[in-house]
């Protein structure tokens, strides 16, 4: 009776917010060695170009308004791929397990036998304030800050985000894909006691070439949000930490391509 063959390993990988030069050492090692590449849109194109001649590439992107590889598909495309390779990265922007579903597919791969590592990275949530000057925490600000996810639809099979609650329960809010939702999440706020004039920033393609950031207040946000028609990808900062903006220690965002332009 022959051995069962051994599946190769699935490193969950960290990308960063886009700027090419935010990602760890361990990622960039991992991008030159490995056999076969899964990414999504949010993967900019010079991490890519890092992948060995041959290695085998899989695009699995999910992005507002363009077709989405739904994640059953993706989860077979990984064990699929460890059957037959060494090492595989599935390249995520950002944090695999922040809002990326990493905790998903290491759970999927887990079970199915095959070597599963992560390999966190810098996410958006902090990058992107950082990149406009905003600092997620400060000692003059708060001692608490939230990340949230701001996308909520039915299918998502979580309980909803309490707005309210929030409003009463953290210094700070930085919330991921919430710029769809932005109008109600911000009355929702508001009707649990965070104050109109709280302030607040919307910052859009955070560290890449054509970021750009509102800074107003939560009462305001969502009219000066379309009227200058800020659009996804967006994080949105609620809080005094916005107020202690220092504009002249923002980097200078990194002039990338990305798989599906923004």
């Amino acid at each position: 009776m022959s051995a069962p063959a051994q599946l190769g390993t699935v490193y969950l990988v960290g990308a960063g917010p886009g700027d090419p030069e935010l990602l760890t050492l361990k990622a960039h090692r991992l991008l030159r060695q490995c056999d076969a590449l899964v990414y999504d849109s949010l993967v900019p194109q010079a991490l890519l170009n890092l992948v060995p001649q041959g290695c085998e590439l899989h695009f699995v992107g999910k992005r507002r308004g363009h077709h989405s590889v739904p994640q059953p598909s993706t989860n077979a495309v990984l064990v699929e791929l460890a059957s037959r390779h060494r090492l595989i990265v599935r390249l995520k922007g950002g944090d695999p397990f922040l809002f990326g579903r990493g905790g998903e597919e290491a759970a999927h791969l887990a079970a199915r036998g095959v070597p599963v590592q992560v390999v966190p990275g810098v996410t958006a949530g902090i990058a992107a304030p950082a990149y406009a000057g905003i600092p997620v925490t400060h000692r003059r600000a708060g001692s608490s800050v939230t990340f949230v996810t701001g996308h909520e639809e039915i299918d998502k099979g979580r309980p909803g985000v309490n707005w309210r609650g929030l409003a009463q329960t953290s210094d700070g809010l930085v919330i991921y894909m919430g710029l769809h939702n932005l109008r109600r999440i911000a009355e929702e706020l508001m009707a649990g006691g965070l104050a109109a004039d709280t302030p607040a920033a919307v910052i859009q393609q955070g560290t890449v070439r054509g970021q750009r950031q509102l800074i107003s207040v939560l009462g305001e946000l969502a009219d000066r949000a379309e009227e200058q028609d800020f659009a996804s990808p967006s994080i949105v900062v609620l809080g005094e930490v916005v107020a202690q903006r220092v504009p002249v220690c923002a980097p200078e965002p990194a002039d990338v391509e990305m798989p599906i332009p923004f």
